[in-house]
C-alpha cells in the first residue's frame, strides 16, 4: 500500500504541511505585543508551529524539542526561526497553549477544514469528521505510574470467623542498662565496652 504523505518526523512531511498553517489568522487573534515593555521575540504563529513540531517529529516533549531545534535545520525552517534567533523557554510554549485554550484549538482547526469542508462539499460521498480537541489529554509522558490496586478475590470477613491473634514473640529486652542524656554508662569488665 503507497501512503500518500511521508512519514511522520520526515522533512518532506514538514515541507509538505507548512504552506497549510494558518500563519496570518494565528497572528492577528493571539496577538503577543504586551502594552508596555519590549516586542516579543515570537510571534505567535512560530509559537503554535513549534506545537505542531513537538506532534509531527520523534520528540515528544518540549524540553527535548527546544534542546534538539537548534541542530535540525528542516525544524528551524518549518517554525519559521531565523538562523540568528534564539530558542524559547519551555515556560513560553506551556503559556502559549494556556493562552490559545481549548476554544483556540477549535478555532485554528475550524480555519484549517474551512477549503476541504467547501470542497468536499460537491462530493457525492458523504464526508465525517471527529473532531477530538474536548478529549482529555494524557500528559503523564514517560513518568512512572501507581500500578492500579487490585481489589481482593474475596471480602475480608468471608474467610471464616475471626479471632484474636496471638504473639509471636516478644519485643521488649529486659536487664539491660540504660543511659539517657548523654552520659556514659560504665563498663562491667575492662575487655568489653557493653
Amino acid at each position: 500500500m503507497n501512503a500518500l504523505l511521508p512519514m511522520t518526523g520526515t522533512n518532506q512531511l514538514l515541507r509538505i504541511l507548512d504552506p497549510f498553517v494558518p500563519d496570518g489568522f494565528i497572528n492577528d487573534r493571539w496577538k503577543g505585543r504586551p502594552a508596555r515593555g519590549p516586542r516579543p521575540t515570537f510571534s505567535a504563529a512560530q509559537l503554535w508551529r513549534l506545537q505542531l513540531l513537538a506532534l509531527l517529529t520523534p520528540v515528544h516533549s518540549f524540553n527535548l524539542l527546544l534542546t534538539m531545534l537548534p541542530e535540525q535545520p528542516a525544524w528551524r525552517q518549518f517554525a519559521r526561526l531565523g538562523r540568528r534567533q534564539g530558542v524559547p523557554e519551555v515556560r513560553r510554549l506551556h503559556e502559549f497553549r494556556a493562552r490559545v485554550g481549548v476554544a483556540g484549538l477549535r478555532a485554528i482547526n475550524d480555519t484549517l477544514l474551512q477549503p476541504l469542508v467547501e470542497r468536499a462539499a460537491g462530493w457525492e460521498h458523504a464526508l465525517a469528521l471527529m473532531d477530538a480537541t474536548d478529549l482529555e489529554a494524557a500528559c503523564r509522558g514517560f513518568k512512572k505510574k501507581t500500578p492500579a490496586r487490585i481489589p481482593p478475590t474475596e471480602p475480608p470477613w468471608g474467610a471464616g470467623r475471626s479471632r484474636r491473634a496471638r504473639v509471636g514473640g516478644l519485643s521488649a529486652t529486659r536487664s539491660t542498662p540504660c543511659g539517657c542524656g548523654g552520659a556514659n554508662t560504665p563498663p562491667r569488665c575492662g575487655w568489653c565496652l557493653w
